[in-house]
């Protein structure tokens, strides 16, 4: 491989991030050190040369990675948040169609009372991840370029939000164990069976953003550069 395609190989394992907003930082980097491979060689380096010189005025691997990943790392954090206001009121409508969906035998009167109990934590829990997700989406969008410091996203921003969304997924399992269990015990289950369903592929979603945010908010170089 030339110099440009074994620095941008080095540069590519070494961040973690959204996959999109990876490959792109990636491309622009790469396109970067083409065009200035590109100015040393109509000064008159060979190709090997330019390739070398334009690495070298764009920084070692080691250089460039904390800047890279905190961009990375906002970006994760802004996907996670995003996932989270777009799943969380789901789970309100699972436990909506658990109240409307009726059918329970006579004989099981307590566990509308305690699916009631669950759901009002659940959605509490819901509520202040989404309302956490929309202030993220907030402070690290367009609203951030009126701050003080827009090119500053705050220093445990990422890992609050990951640890939101771990939350938020968890409460998406107890929510599908629980409606799978009350679709066990009633004459109306297609109905929770599909609540349930949802809150699975939810949890499965959320799961995987959060845990992503997680690694990005907990590598060294992403928290040097936060600070």
């Amino acid at each position: 491989m030339s110099p440009i395609d074994e620095h941008v190989a080095a540069l590519t394992a070494a961040l973690h991030g959204p996959a999109k907003a990876k490959s792109r930082l990636v491309e622009e980097m790469r396109d970067g050190l083409v065009d200035t491979a590109a100015v040393h060689a109509e000064a008159g380096a060979d190709e090997e040369e330019a390739a070398r010189l334009a690495v070298r005025e764009f920084g070692t691997v080691d250089e460039l990675v904390p800047a890279c990943q905190r961009e990375l790392t906002v970006a994760q954090a802004r996907h996670t948040a995003r996932t989270v206001a777009l799943t969380a009121p789901f789970l309100v409508a699972c436990w909506h169609l658990a109240r409307t969906a009726g059918g329970a035998p006579a004989w099981s009167w307590q566990l509308p009372h305690a699916a009631q109990l669950l759901a009002v934590h659940l959605a509490f829990v819901a509520t202040l991840a989404a309302l956490l997700a929309a202030a993220t989406l907030a402070a690290t969008g367009p609203l951030a370029r009126r701050l003080p410091t827009p090119d500053r996203a705050p220093h445990r921003l990422p890992l609050v939000v990951a640890w939101a969304g771990t939350t938020a997924s968890a409460a998406m399992a107890v929510a599908t164990l629980a409606l799978a269990t009350a679709a066990a015990l009633t004459t109306n289950w297609p109905l929770l069976a599909a609540a349930g369903t949802l809150a699975a592929a939810s949890h499965a979603v959320v799961a995987t953003s959060a845990r992503a945010c997680r690694r990005c908010a907990v590598l060294p170089v992403a928290r040097l550069a936060l600070d």
